[in-house]
């Protein structure tokens, strides 16, 4: 059994801002089910939103934030994290991330973006690879701070708590069982303080922004051990991912909509003044219903984002990455039109939290994507997701000693169980697996994606049910490995967004059925799904 004072699953910036401020209270693990160096934040492009422009105020991007959540933002929660943003960009700033500036009378001054529902230009950026930025250096700030301890490919199987081992001291989180995929086997973590921050879980559709590793292990876990998941029903789709037929999974930030990019159709015009007012700077709920309206009445594969007024140089100096991705794939976005389609990005759901990231089950926090303080309510702003993964990392690393002070271990003489293999055989098949993760993704993209029905919600729960018994029987009889712990996760995960949109009888920002096309105020409340143990 490996005893820490912090355990942390992830290593994005919600959990590596986490480790460097809990270090210096104790003992630290990051466990990460592969290098360090994957995680959904390494491939945020846009950048990070905070107020630092004179004509901006908290106020304005607390409105933007409201409007876009579509009456599901808990408002207390947005003020506090838009309050400390800046607080925290600043401590970003000092452990060395660049974002983009230039000289104003000599001084130097950061460059602010604007993406799609922000009135104002808030937002923080290097080039387009933000995200790769913020988390390299974090991590190496992380591996140059004593006391944090890193086991990559360790793949986080499920929680350890009291109720699962019949302890009837009041149910709480004490550690974690993981696999170790150099040696196959199942390893015993012990702590009082059980940090979750593993992203989110894209990779439940069939057509995704996310990397590989978004498979939803956090919200797993947490189900099964008895916290509370919200709002799962809301899965944000990004408007512009490349449509191309070798390059997946490439975003085309918003910040080029940002710059002026305008979405048009195959005839070369613009279609988005038919939606909304703002037009290709629309929130991200409503660009993507329209794209997906517009190619559906043209049958037309994808539609296309348009910044050919933008000189070479200025696109390649702003979005290097993209630029030269797509000029490697034969699109010179000075003079092409970029094709794009709409695709699974972001998990606006997740395991309820406060603003502390303290979730329902004690000792266990939630912070990042995987987390559901009530910021995005329906539909996230963009470029809010990394503000709200540092403000909360910070928030938990004082709220966690706190409620669990440091030497006043809880059950100090436990020993945990070690993981029981039981009789289990090598999977026999792998290609089981893999038709069952093909089939819940094709699934859920045909059923359950951006326009939805109760019947087709209705389809997808009851081949889900099968899918689960199909998994589970996996799980118990055949020895675990990484790919079958991902298509458990994903199987149920998948599970909890179908059974959250089934209960909403309404449309209300991410969430749009055919059935109750309209917002219904009697529906303007949290879903709320917790497994009873």
């Amino acid at each position: 059994m490996k005893t820490y004072d912090f355990l942390v699953v992830g290593s994005g910036i919600a959990g590596l801002s986490f480790a460097l401020r809990a270090a210096a209270h104790g003992s630290v693990a990051i466990l990460t089910k592969r290098g360090a160096e994957a995680s959904n934040t390494a491939w945020a492009q846009g950048g990070i939103a905070t107020v630092m422009a004179p004509d901006d105020s908290m106020d304005l991007h607390v409105a933007d934030t409201l409007d876009a959540g579509a009456g599901l933002c808990n408002e207390e929660v947005v003020r506090l994290i838009v309050g400390e943003g800046p607080e925290c960009i600043g401590e970003l700033i000092a452990r060395g991330v660049q974002f983009d500036s230039h000289l104003e009378n000599g001084v130097s001054e950061i460059d602010l973006g604007r993406e799609g529902g922000h009135t104002r230009r808030r937002i923080l950026h290097h080039g387009d690879t933000t995200g790769k930025e913020i988390a390299t250096r974090l991590l190496e700030a992380c591996r140059r701070t004593a006391g944090i301890t890193f086991y990559e490919n360790h793949f986080a199987i499920d929680l350890i708590t009291t109720a699962r081992l019949g302890l009837a001291t009041g149910d709480r989180c004490l550690g974690l069982y993981v696999l170790d995929e150099a040696t196959g086997e199942v390893d015993t973590f012990r702590s009082d303080r059980v940090v979750l921050a593993t992203g989110g879980c894209g990779r439940v559709y069939l057509y995704t922004t996310n990397p590989k590793i978004a498979t939803g292990d956090g919200v797993a876990m947490a189900w099964r051990a008895g916290a509370t998941i919200s709002n799962m029903e809301f899965i944000q789709f990004h408007p512009t991912c490349l449509y191309h037929p070798t390059i997946k999974s490439f975003l085309i930030t918003e910040a080029i909509r940002g710059e002026g990019g305008v979405l048009v159709g195959a005839d070369g015009q613009e279609f988005m003044q038919k939606y909304d007012v703002r037009k290709s700077l629309a929130p991200r709920d409503i660009v993507a219903r329209a794209i997906d309206r517009e190619i559906k009445k043209t049958g037309h594969a994808c539609v296309y984002l348009d910044i050919t007024s933008k000189s070479r140089e200025f696109l390649s100096e702003r979005f290097p990455n993209i630029y030269e991705t797509l000029l490697n794939a034969g699109i010179d976005m000075a003079n092409d039109r970029i094709p794009v389609v709409p695709a699974a990005h972001y998990q606006c759901g997740g395991i309820r939290t406060d603003v502390n990231g303290a979730t329902s089950l004690r000792g266990l926090y939630a912070i990042g994507e995987v987390g559901c303080t009530g910021l995005h309510g329906a539909n996230r702003l963009a470029s809010n997701s990394l503000l709200e993964a540092a403000v909360v990392a910070h928030r938990a690393a004082v709220d966690i000693v706190k409620r669990s002070p440091m030497g006043q271990t809880v059950l100090e003489e436990f020993k945990l169980p070690p993981w029981k293999t039981g009789a289990v055989t090598d999977v026999d098949e792998l290609v089981v697996i893999y038709h069952n993760w093909d089939e819940i993704r094709r699934l859920m993209w045909d059923y359950v994606s951006i326009v939805r029905t109760g019947k087709r919600l209705q389809r997808a729960a009851t081949r889900l049910r099968n899918l689960q018994r199909e998994v589970q029987d996996f799980y118990w009889n055949f020895k675990i490995t990484s790919e079958l712990l991902e298509l458990r996760n994903l199987a149920q995960v998948a599970a909890l967004i179908v059974d959250s949109a089934s209960q909403r009888h309404e449309s209300r920002g991410l969430h749009y059925t055919l059935d109750f096309p309209d917002p219904d105020e009697r529906e303007r409340h949290d879903s709320l799904l917790r497994r009873v143990l």
